[in-house]
């Protein structure tokens, strides 16, 4: 039952409907969802007296970041910020020890992606739909329709304000105004961060299964992430092609080295013809364009304050008052790059346990690549997110972290050990 339950989360994890138990809070059922999980898992574990516990460095990572997040709490200016932050990851992070022993066979993990990759899919539906009707309707239409009748639904009212307050929505290229793709999603960037993750996984059940759906639905993701319009997102499609090429070329047989050429080059293509999505990638390298010198000026702004705190940070979810001292809990003041936000915010030691837990994944999810291709697919899809993070934040995320710390799960099948914490 439990697997099955896991299952159904996967699969609903980009729909997630808001809660809101009080008034001015808007919660995820996805972080009610894990919680659920882990408290049957744990009772299902005390009842037989097994509970699994890896005993890898992504366990010893996980569990570090976790307590330096905890311990930054001691040096935060407004405690009850650090508080809701920590609430937020200790909500999530149960996912990992879940996943990591429920995956217990390769079978199980297919088919884990599997309820990624679909669930994924329908999302992916859900924003080429809203991008497309924009040229249907008109943009303020669409624009309006979902501010007021679909993203409350996913995000809650509160959420939905704060994010209509920073309009990144919406994009100008060569003077012209278009709606980009979000979906379910609260902005186009976190659902490029999460349909980054899953193309390597659409590939690859493609490559594995044979089935020629997943290919359609691979390129219908590769559109709706170029639709975002996010520059991060293309940022790691290029760090993910670049990865492929390198590690897999001389591993793979003739056909699916034509199946990846056409793949890539189908990507450069979309990337380089001219068109509102070539100039958006090309605009990545202008400096002088005026988002470019704003992000540059957010990250000089997080180097001040990491080298004034540099070992413990402000305390973590206390960057915002840092740089505005009368913000607003709610207002999007952030580093823009899930690298300094976490270096400000708890400290340089934590970044490296970060970087370290990235690194391990990415090391060993590659170098068991003839194992299994999903492994491959999985230390790809690190590198994408790993990527994207240089310049977006997506570790509060209801949706990206979640998917993140599954992926972390699957090394309970490479070649490390469990141990049970409790067994007789």
């Amino acid at each position: 039952m439990l697997f099955n339950l896991l299952l159904i989360f996967c699969f609903y994890l980009p729909f997630q409907v808001a809660l809101n138990p009080s008034a001015g809070i808007d919660l995820a059922s996805g972080r009610v969802f894990i919680l659920l999980l882990f408290f049957l898992w744990l009772a299902d574990g005390l009842k037989k007296r097994r509970i699994f516990l890896q005993n890898s460095k992504a366990f010893f990572f996980i569990l570090s970041f976790l307590f330096l997040n905890f311990f930054s709490l001691f040096f935060a200016r407004n405690i009850d910020w650090s508080i809701r932050k920590l609430l937020f990851l200790f909500s999530v992070f149960p996912l990992y020890f879940i996943v990591a022993d429920l995956a217990n066979t390769k079978e199980k993990m297919e088919k884990i992606i599997k309820a990624l990759v679909w669930g994924g899919f329908l999302a992916t539906l859900l924003g080429i739909f809203q991008f497309a009707a924009q040229f249907i309707f008109g943009l303020e239409a669409v624009y309006n329709f979902w501010a007021e009748h679909i993203s409350p639904i996913f995000l809650g009212a509160n959420v939905t304000e704060a994010v209509l307050q920073n309009p990144s929505w919406l994009v100008d290229i060569s003077g012209r105004a278009y709606l980009r793709a979000i979906g379910a999603f609260p902005d186009p960037h976190m659902l490029s961060f999460f349909l980054g993750m899953l193309l390597p996984f659409a590939l690859g059940l493609f490559f594995k299964t044979k089935n020629k759906f997943y290919l359609t639905i691979f390129f219908v993701m590769l559109l709706a992430d170029l639709l975002t319009f996010s520059r991060g997102g293309y940022l790691g499609l290029v760090a993910g092609i670049l990865a492929v090429v390198i590690f897999s070329w001389n591993k793979l047989k003739n056909k699916y080295k034509l199946a990846l050429t056409f793949a890539v080059i189908l990507a450069s293509i979309l990337l380089i013809i001219p068109g509102p999505i070539s100039q958006r990638f090309f605009s990545s390298f202008n400096f002088k364009e005026g988002s470019n010198q704003g992000r540059i000026e957010i990250w000089k702004q997080a180097g001040e304050v990491i080298s004034m705190y540099p070992f413990f940070g402000v305390g973590i979810g206390n960057y915002p008052l840092e740089i505005k001292a009368a913000a607003d809990y709610r207002e999007p003041i952030y580093a823009h790059s899930n690298y300094l936000d976490i270096a400000a915010e708890t400290g340089l030691i934590n970044l490296a346990v970060w970087l370290g837990l990235a690194g391990f994944l990415i090391l060993n999810f590659l170098k068991n690549f003839r194992q299994d291709i999903l492994f491959f697919c999985a230390g790809i899809s690190v590198i994408i997110f790993s990527a994207h993070s240089l310049v977006e934040t997506s570790l509060y995320s209801p949706i990206v972290l979640p998917l993140f710390l599954i992926v972390a799960g699957f090394t309970r099948l490479l070649p490390s050990q469990g141990y049970n914490f409790l067994e007789k």
